[in-house]
């Protein structure tokens, strides 16, 4: 049984410089993902946002391409997201099951179709959880707000927690390209068939739209603390305006007594 193996082991890879170092048969690439063939008929599948992908790796051959390709990861994972899809070939006809899919034959775009989903999968579960404790946080200022009438945060650490709310956000929005499908598959019906059934099976589209609503509800929110962050602002000159007319008026009385 051949098997697919996907990780998500950082927030992103500098694939630029890893193509110029790395040596093994190029079939694809772009500004976003690298595509490779290896002396043991082994494919690896690079993202620059932080996944890499095997076919037909073990666990000692995957551990040594890590060891490669470390150096060139930004911001590494404490914690790996990982998931696994096993291919069987010389089947009757394509079949697609919970975590496996049977086919007549392969070759190296049916392949990479096949990593590529398994890769937005494990990519999903990586932003699903980053996404999580954006509306995690944002619903813990929201309650307090709810229970004092008025944010906790001052105005420095409130603007530090919005940029780093929105440096969160931005990124997941800017990664989510992935869900587009490849080239290959508007002009291959039997490929399109393919990565439509893959989607299926992973249920992205589901999972990229959850995704979506939680950043429009983390957008929501940081608009109205924002707008409390002005009023704060605005009302806090107010008071500054009124003391230094209160403090020249009490000057013109002072001047005018004596």
């Amino acid at each position: 049984m051949l098997k697919v193996s996907s990780f998500q082991i950082a927030d992103s890879i500098d694939i630029k410089t890893f193509k110029t170092v790395f040596t093994a048969e190029l079939l694809h690439s772009d500004s976003d993902e690298l595509f490779y063939r290896t002396d043991s008929e082994g494919f690896i599948y690079v993202f620059k946002f932080g996944i890499i992908a095997f076919f037909n790796f073990n666990e000692i051959q995957i551990a040594s391409f890590m060891e490669v390709i470390n150096p060139y990861c930004k911001n590494k994972l404490d914690t790996r997201l990982s998931e696994e899809f096993e291919i069987e070939i010389n089947a009757p006809r394509m079949k697609l099951g919970f975590n496996k899919i049977e086919l007549t034959s392969i070759d190296s775009n049916v392949l990479r179709l096949i990593m590529l989903n398994v890769s937005q999968s494990v990519a999903l579960d990586h932003y699903s959880q980053l996404t999580n404790i954006l509306l995690e946080e944002t619903n813990y200022h929201t309650q307090i707000l709810e229970r004092k009438g008025r944010m906790e945060l001052s105005g420095v650490n409130l603007k530090k927690y919005i940029g780093r709310t929105l440096n969160i956000k931005n990124r997941i929005t800017a990664n989510l390209y992935i869900f587009d499908s490849p080239e290959e598959t508007w002009e291959d019906e039997s490929l399109n068939k393919l990565d439509l059934g893959l989607k299926k099976t992973f249920d992205l589209q589901d999972r990229f739209q959850t995704i979506q609503e939680g950043l429009a509800i983390v957008k929501e929110n940081l608009e109205l603390f924002k707008d409390l962050l002005q009023y704060r602002n605005s009302t806090q000159l107010e008071w500054v305006i009124i003391i230094l007319i209160l403090v020249e008026v009490v000057n013109i009385f002072v001047e005018r007594i004596w």
